[in-house]
């Protein structure tokens, strides 16, 4: 029953900024880890960031600096706020939460940013 819904993917200019947002629903057990993966045509996807209960976040190398996750416990809301966009952004990016016994994903949503 639980259920992740992304948004704010969209076709961008490099240089530009989105924000993604993905909310759970379905649970009202507390998400532990929280995430976002990617992946372009023919490559495999890959973790982008990740943000833990307790706050701490990792992220991927080539968007350090660049993205920023945040999460808002109440809604059970995840953020990526994508700067500086570059045409090698251009992806899938799917939310992902983890419970403690439960993984969930969302469908996806499409950034393309253009040259």
């Amino acid at each position: 029953q639980v259920q992740l819904v992304e948004s704010g993917g969209g076709l961008v200019q490099a240089g530009e900024s989105l924000r993604l947002s993905c909310a759970a629903s379905g649970s009202r057990f507390i998400i532990y880890n929280m995430g976002w993966y990617r992946q372009a045509p023919g490559k495999q996807r890959e973790l982008v960031a990740v943000i833990r209960i307790g706050g701490s976040t990792d992220y991927t190398e080539s968007v350090k600096g660049r993205f920023t996750i945040s999460r808002d416990n109440a809604k059970n809301t995840v953020y990526l706020q994508m700067n500086s966009l570059r045409p090698e952004d251009t992806a899938v990016y799917y939310c992902n939460a983890q419970w403690s016994t439960l993984v969930a994903w969302g469908q996806g949503t499409q950034v393309t940013v253009s040259s």
